[in-house]
């Protein structure tokens, strides 16, 4: 089985702290659609297994009008061999959401949506620059669950300088109410060039607290673990079988197509890039040709990779899967360092392997990074 993943790159407004790539140029959406339909033509032998994930990203795949998708939607069934119980995901600001377009979606195939809320507070909109309101985002959801939608995902973002513990609590409850059944939540990054990298770097606001991150960290996984959500990826909480296929492919590494101006695809072998320029993207493929950049990964980036992916999980890494994949050298490495993160708490023995103890799991980017291979 294999995924696709197409990044819509238009937003409204750019938001503070985002670095994905976008514009806020929205007049040349319906190039856009030209050029991704010809490549979803290009690319059609890229992956040669059943589709089982569709999942529209971005940027603001929300801003796409209904005669768009439908081309899209439609090339993509011509092109790709869909599995039955197909999961197809779109991401949408709240303030996009109404009634019709929604309807629009299920009727498309769309049957998992996942809402950028990121949080109820006033305040916390502005400072990120949003552009929807409080009031968008509960009507949003509202609006989503009349319409039909079971499988509905929320987005927050937590570790702002000015949000408060108790705020964040009641950002949660909210979602708990809602009974919405996967809730994402994603650690404030300060990256370079974005607004955000800037105010900072001029001190017109307050940089990140670290030990704030954490303590709101703990304060996630308490309350939504306690709601009977799983935590089954860092940033990630899902109630019993909602979990996000898509993603959750993408964590086991297991093959997808990435289509549009940035998008990164993977065949197991190899990773490729489309180039981040709308302008550029266009041009290229009216001479059919996709402006990519490829990779052929090494056996120790496939382990870096997978030490990666698989410390993100709730199930940790497998011996047995290092020592058939990679080798009994990688295995006796792995165990080397092991014995360090045991004794001060940081991992603990599962029946297939290792995985981060809840206290760890903050700190999962770092901790990976001490079990790279590095010749």
């Amino acid at each position: 089985m294999a995924g696709i993943y197409i990044h819509i790159p238009f937003c409204k407004k750019a938001c503070h702290y985002c670095n994905f790539h976008f514009s806020t140029q929205t007049q040349y959406i319906q190039e856009f659609t030209h050029a991704l339909v010809a490549e979803i033509k290009l690319q059609k032998n890229y992956l040669n297994t059943p589709i089982e994930t569709i999942y529209f990203g971005g940027g603001t795949p929300s801003l796409l009008k209904k005669p768009d998708l439908e081309i899209i939607v439609q090339t993509i069934n011509a092109n790709f061999n869909l599995a039955p119980h197909l999961e197809f995901t779109i991401e949408a600001n709240p303030d996009d959401i109404n009634l019709s377009i929604v309807s629009d979606w299920l009727n498309l195939g769309v049957n998992r949506l996942s809402i950028g809320i990121q949080s109820f507070q006033t305040a916390s909109l502005a400072w990120m620059n949003r552009a929807h309101n409080v009031e968008q985002s509960h009507q949003a959801i509202k609006i989503a669950q009349a319409a039909g939608f079971k499988d509905i995902s929320a987005d927050l973002i937590y570790g702002t300088p000015h949000l408060s513990d108790e705020n964040l609590i009641n950002d949660l409850v909210t979602l708990i109410q809602y009974k919405v059944n996967h809730i994402s939540c994603y650690a404030l990054t300060v990256e370079e060039k974005t607004a955000l990298f800037s105010m900072i770097a001029k001190k017109q606001i307050e940089d990140i607290d670290a030990k704030r991150q954490a303590r709101q960290f703990e304060i996630i996984v308490d309350t939504l673990t306690a709601a009977g959500f799983e935590h089954y990826e860092i940033s990630n909480f899902a109630k019993p079988n909602c979990k996000s296929k898509h993603n959750s492919n993408y964590w086991n590494q297991v093959p997808y197509l990435g289509l549009g101006p940035a998008a990164h695809s993977f065949n197991g072998d190899q990773r490729q890039w489309n180039i981040a320029n709308n302008s550029l993207y266009f041009q290229s493929i009216k001479n059919n040709v996709v402006p990519f950049e490829v990779e052929d990964l090494s056996l120790d980036q496939k382990f870096n990779e997978y030490i990666m992916m698989a410390l993100r999980k709730s199930e940790g890494f497998s011996n047995h899967h290092i020592k058939t994949h990679f080798g009994e050298k990688y295995e006796a490495y792995i165990m080397s360092i092991i014995p360090k993160y045991i004794k001060n708490g940081q991992l603990e023995y599962t029946y297939q392997g290792y995985k981060l103890t809840k206290e760890a799991k903050f700190f999962a980017d770092g901790i990976a990074s001490d079990f790279f291979w590095v010749n």
